[in-house]
């Protein structure tokens, strides 16, 4: 099976948040190796963050977007910080402002977990006498 198709299948078997969930993950742990690593490392890492942050504004920006408007309007404002913080990064500043915003993204596009019922609570053993 070829990449392309395989990557459709799984954008598709994973659903839009999950996918989000995937790239930004990927993207942080390069800010993360780029910071570590510097020179060429950090510059794609940046690049690649500015350009998802890119993706998501113009996702922001949709008609179509069922986000609330105060939180499209968080994000749009989030979103334009990262874009201008990232050239800082580029001239020096450091990476990890990046990162934190990145991983409370990450933590809100956390996929909720099961309900898992409570347990209930077990009876006593019968003690014998």
């Amino acid at each position: 099976m070829s990449v392309s198709r395989y990557n459709k299948i799984q954008d598709i078997a994973e659903g839009p948040r999950a996918g989000e969930h995937r790239i930004l993950s990927q993207v942080t742990g390069m800010l993360v190796d780029g910071a570590a690593r510097g020179g060429r490392s950090l510059v794609d890492a940046c690049y690649y963050n500015r350009k998802l942050w890119s993706i998501f504004l113009a996702d922001l920006a949709n008609p179509d977007n069922g986000l609330p408007d105060p939180t499209k309007a968080s994000l749009v404002s989030l979103g334009i910080w990262v874009q201008k913080y990232t050239g800082k990064v580029l001239a020096g500043a450091p990476v990890q402002p990046l990162v934190d915003v990145n991983r409370s993204i990450l933590e809100g596009l956390r996929p909720a977990a099961a309900a898992v019922p409570a347990p209930t609570a077990a009876r006593p053993a019968a003690v014998s006498a």
